[in-house]
């Protein structure tokens, strides 16, 4: 399992990145930035491009969801892109019957509750995969020497969506589910695991250089939960990409007491949320991997001295781990003023590594 001759990791266009350099331990040019959901609803020429096209068909049509993987690279002249889709979008090409309605999120037409509902789920199929190829080749080969991240959530967080039928709260259904019927819970994240590992390694052979399992939900479970009913799923999605060579990324909101465990799913790199200090992830963790993370998006807004400073700390509690790519604790924030992102990573890229 190896990536083309002709793949940016291989041909000398992304190896020695800031942001891949940083990703394996190693000392970067400029410190590394990027942010999650950098791409998207924050952006005007996002919301003209998006006009009348509805989430799910924006990520399936090839060119445009290129163009707005490319548009805050191009804006804020950040490390890397980040591969522009949703994590139902395998659940979609498998022909689940899903979509994401505003203002709610992720809604699927029939939750799957059962033993019968885990076993009449369709199964994702490679040649499904191929408008995912497609957008990440036309990316990859306007990003130059800027990596692509690919990306895919995580078993819980899909498995979550697909028993509650719908975003919820405090995730009872799968909580309970895991317990009451592990058989069937077993079943149903090993499908979850298999299709976002297909669904990111099309992403990582297309041309991304790293691959970040996201974990929206896990902070709603225990250590105990997690590690017993959970990080096996995770370990069989990354089963599908862990041969290649990119570095893998995994990150979860509300998971400070979860570090480890994510780290031992077999990750290069932990990704921390705002919650946490950089420092204590690195002293949890052992000073075993780089970190990214963890400017909490609440700051963007707040006074210019107020964000510089909150900024200057993460870099500082960051050098203390192995290595450290500068991002948000969680998404951009919709209403976010894309100047202020421009100003972050300008005054991060000022910094000396």
């Amino acid at each position: 399992m190896t990536l083309s001759a002709s793949h940016p990791l291989m041909d000398g266009r992304t190896a020695d990145s800031p942001l891949i350099t940083a990703y394996r331990g190693g000392t970067p040019s400029r410190r590394p930035v990027w942010f999650m959901r950098q791409a998207g609803r924050s952006l005007p020429e996002y919301r003209k491009v998006r006009e009348g096209i509805g989430m799910l068909e924006s990520c399936l049509q090839p060119e445009l969801a290129s163009e707005i993987t490319l548009q805050p690279v191009r804006r804020h002249d950040v490390d890397a892109g980040i591969f522009f889709s949703d994590i139902v979008i395998p659940l979609k090409l498998a022909g689940v019957d899903v979509d994401i309605v505003p203002g709610v999120g992720p809604v699927l037409g029939a939750p799957v509750r059962t033993a019968a509902d885990v076993a009449a789920l369709p199964r994702l199929t490679e040649e499904a995969l191929e408008p995912i190829r497609q957008a990440v080749a036309l990316t990859v080969e306007q990003l130059g020497s800027t990596p692509l991240i690919g990306f895919a959530g995580a078993p819980f967080t899909l498995a979550a969506y697909m028993v509650e039928g719908k975003p919820s709260r405090d995730h009872l259904g799968p909580r309970t589910m895991m317990h009451a019927d592990p058989e069937t819970w077993k079943a149903l994240t090993d499908w979850a695991a298999d299709a976002s590992g297909m669904f990111l390694r099309a992403q990582l052979e297309a041309g991304a250089s790293a691959g970040q399992l996201f974990d929206s939900w896990a902070g709603s479970l225990g250590l105990k939960d997690y590690t017993e009913k959970v990080a096996p799923a995770s370990a069989r999605a990354l089963d599908h990409v862990r041969g290649l060579g990119a570095p893998l990324v995994h990150f979860g909101t509300g998971t400070s007491e979860l570090l480890a465990a994510m780290r031992d799913v077999g990750v290069d790199v932990v990704g921390v949320d705002y919650r946490l200090p950089l420092d204590e992830a690195n002293r949890r963790l052992g000073g075993t991997v780089p970190l990214q993370g963890n400017i909490d998006p609440a700051l963007l807004p707040a006074p210019w001295p107020v964000l510089e400073a909150h900024v200057r700390g993460v870099l500082a509690a960051g050098a203390s781990a192995p290595g450290h790519v500068v991002n948000l604790g969680h998404g951009v924030p919709p209403d976010t003023d894309p100047e202020i992102l421009t100003r972050v990573v300008e005054l991060i890229h000022s910094v000396e590594p």
